[in-house]
């Protein structure tokens, strides 16, 4: 399936989590905030929301600094 992240396409399989996106991007264990299509996702439920061909992804990840 195909769906966009942060603006760009990208080729993910199909009924993929969004937890599984989010490892293989590198951001497992990382602190991050998810939005699919709008909505903001709970950290609670990456793992059981499934993606669907055509959905927007934004994928932000929190740097700290003083």
């Amino acid at each position: 399936m195909r769906i966009q992240v942060n603006g760009d396409n990208m080729e993910l399989r199909d009924g993929a989590s969004l937890a599984e996106l989010v490892e293989q991007l590198g951001f497992a264990g990382k602190r991050i905030a998810a939005e699919v299509n709008l909505e903001i996702v709970p950290r609670s439920e990456h793992d059981r929301l499934s993606l669907n061909d055509g959905d927007r992804v934004e994928i932000v990840h929190a740097i700290g600094g003083g």
